[in-house]
């Protein structure tokens, strides 16, 4: 075999006639059903109405749980780690892979990232690199210091690296975000203790196992509590941090960082809370991955009630422009907040917080945001007692599916985590990741013996692909050179018409 003409002639053996069921057009990538016959890989949207929550309640932590943390691999679907203070393990700093399925979590053995009291964990996946998360955390028994190391997931096992330290100061109000447009890099935000309480942000790079950290940039020349961070998706290197600025009347405030290899750079502060002395708490922040810029942060106003308060900003350049505040929780006090947008539903976002007006209930309220607005649906409690460190998390393969994780006043403060599901339009394919069987050789119709390419064997009926790439089937059976879920790999372009299908 010497030539493309002899590969395509001793291909012939490669072949099977099978029955099809429905139509089978030309070329058309095809699996064996489990009667025996075949039909083309195909994908049809399915409605998967809201339900909050969707499933009972899971305990990931039987203690007292401080400092929880969550975040979902965004190559692996279903999967999601929670990082926690384990106050019954000398308060060491703990992490647990949670798994989803449907609507039920299970969780894996807890495996200890700091063998020390650890105060500020906080966890979040780089989405470039899979099975891959750093956490930060202060270390209280090493002088308070600002400490990262990374984690690696594989099944509900965890192992990490060797820790570094972001500050080798005091530090606290701890809050991480990974630049999804560049491999291995994030961004810690935290107050400096031994620099008058200055907001503070450094640049964290991954390397295996390793991280390695630029030169600290002051972002607030003020004592900062309360951080939260939060990258652009559609914004390469652009990220905002919003805080509590002490030294400015206790004003909510926000300003847009520019990362450059490992060094950051700041636009000018820009104020979003001014109504009250010691006006704002518990900020979140969150960008919309389908809106370019658009982003929000909520707060309570302790000022006013701690009444839940939810901003609408826009970023273009370095600058930041804000909305007019909007009351998610107007009429009683919000505290304990997290937000989340929906990653597969533009404008629409999950803000879970302790409702004060409601015994402490944990509540979650859906919004919609439009222009510098946001539209409130109705509040639904996912937690019937007082519920504190709320954190959600949207699970970025699974249309509208979040988890949220809590302390639990109502189950002796155990870590606990649940499923809630939005409105949504689901892909369910035929395609599986064992029941690829081959390439049809013409148009067949239902009934029909259907000659079909199998594994091993030469497709010459394609069109428009490109010599030498690898090619995957994809949920709706077409072809492409990036894996699709499940991952089927289909096999190797010859020419822009020829494809080799790879061999069992």
């Amino acid at each position: 075999m010497t030539n493309l003409s002899d590969l395509v002639s001793n291909s012939s053996s490669h072949t099977a006639d099978i029955t099809a069921t429905g139509t089978l057009p030309n070329g058309a990538s095809v699996i064996l059903k489990a009667d025996g016959t075949i039909e083309a890989v195909d994908a049809v949207l399915t409605s998967i109405p809201a339900s909050i929550p969707a499933g009972n309640e899971t305990v990931f932590y039987s203690e007292d749980a401080e400092y929880t943390s969550i975040s979902f691999d965004p190559n692996n679907a279903g999967k999601f780690v929670v990082c926690y203070q384990d106050d019954t393990n000398s308060g060491y700093g703990t992490a647990i892979v949670g798994t989803v399925s449907g609507t039920s979590i299970s969780f894996g053995s807890e495996y200890v990232f700091n063998s020390n009291d650890t105060y500020y964990p906080v966890v979040s996946f780089d989405p470039n690199l899979a099975g891959k998360f750093v956490v930060c955390y202060r270390d209280h028994n090493n002088s308070g210091y600002g400490m990262a190391i990374v984690g690696t997931v594989s099944g509900t096992s965890i192992s990490f690296g060797s820790a570094a330290a972001f500050s080798s100061t005091s530090c606290g109000d701890i809050s991480i975000s990974f630049d999804p447009n560049n491999a291995g890099k994030f961004v810690v935000c935290y107050r400096d203790g031994t620099n008058s309480g200055y907001g503070t942000a450094i640049v964290g790079t991954v390397s295996g196992t390793s991280i390695s950290f630029g030169s600290a940039a002051v972002f607030n020349s003020g004592i900062t509590y309360y951080t939260s961070v939060a990258f652009d998706p559609n914004n390469a290197g652009k990220f905002v941090v919003c805080y509590r600025d002490f030294s400015n009347s206790h004003y909510g405030t926000a300003c847009v960082g520019t990362v450059s290899g490992t060094s950051i750079s700041f636009g000018s502060e820009v104020i979003f809370q001014t109504s009250n002395w010691w006006s704002t708490t518990n900020n979140a922040v969150a960008f919309d991955p389908n809106t370019a810029g658009k982003f929000v942060v909520c707060c309570a106003d302790t000022g006013d009630g701690y009444y839940g308060k939810i901003y609408v900003g826009t970023i273009s350049g370095t600058s930041i422009t804000f909305g007019s505040q909007i009351l998610f929780n107007g009429s009683n006090n919000a505290t304990h907040m997290s937000v989340a947008f929906n990653p597969d539903t533009a404008n629409e976002l999950v803000v879970c917080y302790k409702d004060g007006g409601n015994s402490s209930y944990g509540t979650v309220i859906v919004g919609t945001v439009s222009g510098t607005s946001i539209s409130f649906g109705s509040e639904f409690i996912f937690n019937a007692a007082a519920s504190d460190n709320n954190f959600v998390f949207f699970d970025p393969s699974t249309a509208g599916q979040f988890v949220v994780c809590y302390k639990d006043y109502g189950n002796s403060n155990y870590g606990t985590a649940i499923v809630g599901q939005l409105d949504a339009q689901a892909v369910a394919t035929n395609l599986t990741s064992d029941n690829f069987i081959g390439v049809s050789t013409d148009a067949y119709v239902d009934g029909e013996t259907a000659t079909i390419t199998l594994p091993g064997g030469v497709s010459t009926n394609q069109s428009g692909l490109t010599a030498g790439s690898t090619y995957y089937v994809q949920a709706d059976g077409t072809l492409a050179t990036t894996p699709s879920d499940p991952s089927v790999e289909v096999g190797k372009a010859v020419t822009p018409t020829t494809l080799l299908l790879k061999g069992l």
